[in-house]
């Protein structure tokens, strides 16, 4: 979907497809029309943004193929779809089994994840709409937090120049502008918006930036002013926001038996307080873990003394935007609403490129799992309707479809 901010900026409003598990070209058009046609047709919408995650090996395949992304490009038009953002931070496998920390892997110390987001830009400038300003992809925040050292360090820091680069390049032979933003993530080497403004203070911000996942924000207990005027500060663009809203339990001690449904095995979800700062010291009062199991473990009558935690928590969980957790848990949606309103509600837009990232539909608890295909499409359908009304009340207003053009793929 497409709203126009008071100053005029289009603004793009999707979801991402990491959700699904189609890992192949067959597979993701079989995915738009199971679900990308639906949502758009439940939404009432003439045109529906979808922030495509595409696996490492069938981005290669369409980066080395104009007449594969010329198909793609028509397949989405075809059904009322838009792409301007990819996610690229899962490289395969992301709704595999179990996943956890292997979707760090490969991180930015390694000349694969150069190579697959670099083919991610070159997909991405043949799938811009004619008329679209840019397009972005999001990446992971360099890496997981162990091991990292000075030779890492600048390991990552040359696959970063050779991305801006990458991307430059990319712009030279297409004329499109494709951006990359890095995420801060609970236990990764960036963590929170001061740490990307500290680690990508080098990096060529004509290129790169950040992405903004909101939940991971509310998970760092950042507050959303003080976030983007580091961000500012720091010369660091704000290249895509993802709508997220986290799990959080004022009373962790009240709330074990609830959070012990969100305990499963396919993805971490990283436990904070108010205070943490860290994850290597679970005694520590400014209480940090790893996954919700072992935040949980510390609440267990024979805890070592010192380690019940005192404080609120809030859960790397991303829970869907509509519908709040059961009781006592809430979500940590003010945030979202917040961050929304500084980006957005004033003169200007602070960013123009909106997804809704609820990628853990599947591992909900049972009673709020979607139990169809189509169950799931309402649900997505709900979140993205919810996010276009919150805009609204910022004073966006609902945008049209633009008038047809050519394919636009370059060879």
């Amino acid at each position: 979907m497409r709203l126009r901010h008071t100053g005029g900026t289009t603004v793009h409003l999707g979801y991402c497809t990491n959700v699904h598990p189609a890992e192949d070209l067959a597979g993701i058009l079989t995915q738009l029309d199971d679900y990308a046609v639906p949502v758009r047709e439940t939404l009432g919408a003439d045109l529906l943004g979808l922030g495509l995650w595409l696996a490492a090996p069938v981005a290669a395949e369409l980066a080395a193929d104009p007449a594969l992304r010329r198909r793609l490009r028509a397949e989405l038009t075809a059904r009322g779809l838009e792409v301007v953002t990819l996610n690229g931070f899962p490289y395969a496998a992301f709704q595999a089994p179990v996943v956890k920390g292997d979707v760090y892997h490969p991180d930015w110390t390694t000349p694969q994840r150069l190579a697959y987001t670099l083919d991610l830009a070159r997909v991405l400038a043949d799938l811009l709409p004619d008329d679209a300003a840019r397009g972005s992809i999001s990446t992971l925040p360099l890496a997981w937090r162990h091991p990292w050292n000075d030779e890492r360090a600048d390991l990552a820091a040359r696959n970063l120049d050779a991305l801006a680069a990458g991307l430059a390049d990319v712009h030279r032979h297409t004329g499109r502008t494709v951006r990359v933003g890095f995420e801060p993530e609970p236990g990764c080497v960036v963590e929170t918006t001061a740490q990307a403004a500290a680690c990508l203070s080098r990096v060529d911000t004509g290129w790169l930036g950040v992405c903004l996942d909101l939940a991971h924000l509310a998970c760092g207990w950042e507050q959303p002013a003080e976030a983007l005027n580091q961000l500012r500060t720091a010369g660091l663009p704000v290249v895509k926001v993802q709508l997220s809203a986290a799990l959080q339990a004022a009373d962790p001690l009240a709330a074990a038996d609830t959070l012990q449904a969100y305990v499963e095995p396919r993805f971490l979800h990283q436990t904070r307080t108010s205070a943490a700062v860290a994850a290597d010291d679970p005694a520590d009062p400014r209480f940090a873990a790893d996954d919700l199991d072992a935040a949980l473990s510390t609440l267990l009558p024979n805890s070592e003394p010192g380690r019940q935690p005192t404080r609120a928590w809030r859960v790397h969980y991303h829970v869907p935007l509509h519908a709040p957790p059961e009781e006592p848990l809430t979500s940590t949606l003010p945030v979202l609403r917040t961050a929304l309103r500084e980006l957005l509600g004033g003169e200007r837009a602070g960013c123009d490129h909106l997804d809704v990232e609820t990628y853990t539909w599947g591992v909900l608890p049972v009673a709020r799992r979607p139990r169809s295909d189509a169950e799931l499409a309402a649900g997505i359908a709900a979140e993205l309707a919810f996010a276009r009304d919150e805009l609204v009340a910022l004073g966006l207003t609902p945008a049209g479809r633009p008038a047809p053009a050519g394919t636009g793929v370059r060879r």
